[in-house]
């Protein structure tokens, strides 16, 4: 009887062929009232200089799962890791890589432009570019179907929970996170809604400081540490 030990030592991985597997993120910032999404020009064929999407291969040797290599790339781009990171998709076919079958799992993020922007500004490849803009761009494989899918899923959970204050600073205000609220939803809200939410989650606290705004100061905010993402069960905009 062959034990599971034997069957295993005698496996032949080359005998089904086996997709190209890789790993990319759409990663999402606010800067200047707009809403920006990370690209890196292409340097190896193939479609060398077009811009995509930051991601690759796994490294097998090195990555404990897909979930470890999108933190790896995204830190090479971006010199931190992403302040909001979670799995979106898998897009696959014969047809989307000209390399052959292929498969990609899909990760969305959010991050803070101060955050980020001065290691982005040093890196030559890589850019945000304003949704608004990606028009103008040629994008690499699937990347702009992508984009698309994430894009959907960022504006549906905003409608449904605080999201958008993963795209702040450290401390914030209640502007700032209903200004960054609007950018992405890409319509007004109700403050006072908001500010309900915001009161009801319960996910954050009073950094007792404040900071000036116009003719008036604004109390800063921060997210509570280790406290559990807040979802509500009616839709932000009818609220």
């Amino acid at each position: 009887m062959t034990t599971e030990a034997d069957y295993l030592n005698q496996y032949d991985v080359s005998r089904f062929p086996s997709p190209l597997v890789t790993v990319d993120s759409v990663l999402f910032t606010l800067h200047q009232q707009a809403l920006c999404v990370l690209l890196v020009e292409r340097a190896m064929q193939p479609q060398k200089g077009r811009w995509g999407l930051p991601g690759g291969f796994i490294d097998i040797e090195n990555d404990d799962s897909t979930r470890a290599t999108a933190l790896r790339k995204l830190t090479e781009k971006t010199g931190v890791s992403p302040s909001w990171l979670e799995q979106m998709d898998t897009f696959s076919g014969p047809d989307r890589d000209p390399r052959g079958w292929s498969l990609t799992v899909t990760w969305f993020a959010l991050i803070a432009w101060v955050d980020c922007a001065p290691h982005i500004a040093s890196v030559s490849n890589a850019r945000w570019v304003p949704v608004d803009e990606l028009k103008n761009y040629s994008l690499a494989f699937d990347h702009e179907k992508i984009i698309t899918a994430a894009l959907h899923r960022l504006r549906q959970k905003t409608m449904y929970s605080l999201l958008p204050v993963y795209c702040l600073p450290e401390t914030f205000t209640h502007g700032q996170l209903l200004e960054a609220t609007e950018v992405i939803l890409g319509q007004s809200i109700q403050r006072k809604s908001l500010i309900r939410r915001f009161e009801a989650s319960g996910m954050f606290e009073d950094t007792g400081e404040s900071v000036a705004t116009g003719t008036r100061k604004a109390r800063l905010w921060r997210r509570k540490p280790n406290v559990d993402f807040h979802f509500f069960s009616r839709n932000l905009l009818t609220d």
